[in-house]
C-alpha cells in the first residue's frame, strides 16, 4: 500500500463529528432525564470519562487491528471501517450487554430494554453478575491471540530476546500456546473453586473454542478466496477475526463502564465515541505504515493483550479498576515505541553510510 497524504487530523475528522453528535445526544438525554443543568452537565461529563476510558483500553486493540488490516484489501477495509464499527458500537455496546440480560435473567428482548430503561440498578446487578463467565470467555480469547503471536517461528524481530528468542524455538512444538493456556485454566479454577470454578472453566473453553473456530474458519475462507484471486487475500475471514478480537477487547469496557453509570444509552454513547477513534487510529497506523517504522510497537500490543488477559482472569477474583488496566496497556506501548526510536536512531548513521536507509523510516527518526 502506497503512502498515504491524508494528514493525522484528516483521520479522525469522523470520530470528531460522531464526538459532537454524541455529546449533544447525550446533553439532550442528560436534560431529559434529570431536567437541571447540573444533572445535564454530570451526564456530559460521564460521555466524555467513557469515551476516554474506550480509548485508553483500546490502544492495544488498534495496534493489532493495524497488524491484521495492512494484509487485506482496500475494499475490506474500507468495509471494516464501515460495517465493522456498526458492529462494533451497536454490537458490543448496546446488544451485547441486552443479550447478557436476555440470557441471566431469561426474559424477552423488549422486556432487557424497558428494565436498562425503568431499573437501571438492577439491570447493572445483572451484568455485574455475569462478569466471571465474561472475563474467562475474553480473557482466554485475548491470551490465545497474545501467544500465538509470540509462538511463531517465524518471527525473527525480539523487542525481549530472553523471553522472546525461547518462546519462538517453541513454536515448533504444535499447539504448545494451548497447552499454556490450559494450565492456566486449570490453575485459576483451583483459586476459585466451587460453583465459580465450574463456570470458569466452562467460558473458558468456550473463549478457546471461539479461537480455534474463528482460525479455522477465517483460513477456510480466505483460502478460497486466494484460489479466486490473489487480490482477494485477506477478506471475509480476517473480516471475522478481527470482529471477534473487538468483541474481546471490548468486554472489560462495557463492564467497567457500569462503575460510573447505570444508564445503558449514556453507555453505548460514551463508549461508541471511543471505537470510532479506535477505528480511525487503526487506519492512520496501516496507512502511515506507522508499524513499520517502528518495529516493537507490535510488541508492546501484544504484551499488552497478555497482561489484560491476565488481568481478565484475576478479576474473576476481586475487582482491578479500569484505569490500572488502560494505564497498563498504553504504558507498555509507550515504551515499545520510546525502544523503537531509539532502535531506529542508533542504526539511522551506518543505514545511511550504507545507502539503504528507507527514506519513510528517516522521516520517522526526523519527527521523533
Amino acid at each position: 500500500m502506497s503512502q498515504s497524504t491524508t494528514t493525522t487530523l484528516g483521520y479522525f475528522r469522523w470520530a470528531f463529528i460522531i464526538t459532537a453528535l454524541g455529546l449533544i445526544l447525550g446533553g439532550v438525554l442528560g436534560w431529559q432525564s434529570t431536567g437541571t443543568i447540573s444533572g445535564t452537565a454530570t451526564i456530559f461529563f460521564i460521555c466524555v470519562v467513557l469515551a476516554v476510558l474506550e480509548i485508553s483500553l483500546s490502544f492495544d486493540n488498534a495496534i493489532v487491528n493495524a497488524n491484521k488490516l495492512k494484509d487485506m484489501t482496500p475494499e475490506w477495509q474500507h468495509r471494516f471501517l464501515t460495517w465493522g464499527i456498526l458492529i462494533a458500537v451497536f454490537g458490543m455496546r448496546i446488544v451485547f450487554p441486552l443479550l447478557i440480560v436476555v440470557i441471566a435473567a431469561q426474559i424477552g428482548p423488549i422486556d432487557a430494554i424497558v428494565l436498562a430503561a425503568s431499573q437501571p440498578e438492577e439491570y447493572s446487578r445483572i451484568m455485574n453478575d455475569a462478569h466471571l463467565p465474561i472475563a474467562a470467555f475474553g480473557g482466554t480469547f485475548l491470551m490465545m491471540v497474545g501467544l500465538s503471536y509470540f509462538f511463531n517461528q517465524e518471527k525473527d524481530v525480539h523487542w525481549i530476546p530472553f523471553l522472546e528468542s525461547p518462546m519462538a524455538r517453541f513454536a515448533g512444538i504444535k499447539g504448545i500456546e494451548i497447552a499454556v493456556v490450559l494450565l492456566l485454566i486449570l490453575l485459576f479454577s483451583r483459586l476459585l473453586g466451587g460453583e465459580d470454578a465450574v463456570t470458569f472453566v466452562h467460558s473458558a473453553i468456550y473463549g478457546l473454542v471461539t479461537f480455534l473456530i474463528v482460525e479455522v474458519i477465517g483460513g477456510l475462507l480466505d483460502a478460497q478466496q486466494k484460489t479466486m484471486s490473489e487480490a482477494a487475500k485477506g477478506g471475509l475471514g480476517a473480516f471475522i477475526y478481527l470482529e471477534v478480537l473487538d468483541a474481546s477487547f471490548s468486554f472489560d469496557g462495557v463492564i467497567g463502564a457500569f462503575a460510573l453509570t447505570h444508564n445503558l444509552f449514556i453507555i453505548a454513547i460514551g463508549l461508541g465515541i471511543g471505537a470510532m477513534y479506535v477505528r480511525s487510529m487503526t487506519i492512520m497506523l496501516v496507512e502511515k505504515g506507522t508499524l513499520t517504522h517502528y518495529r516493537y510497537l507490535e510488541h508492546g500490543a501484544f504484551y499488552a493483550i497478555l497482561i489484560l488477559s491476565v488481568i481478565m482472569y484475576v478479576q474473576t477474583m476481586f475487582h482491578i479498576p479500569e484505569v490500572i488496566t488502560g494505564l497498563g496497556g498504553a504504558t507498555l506501548i509507550g515504551i515499545s515505541l520510546w525502544s523503537s526510536i531509539r532502535y531506529n536512531r542508533r542504526h539511522v548513521a551506518e543505514d545511511e553510510q550504507a545507502g539503504t536507509l528507507d527514506r519513510p523510516v528517516k522521516a520517522a527518526v526526523s519527527e521523533a
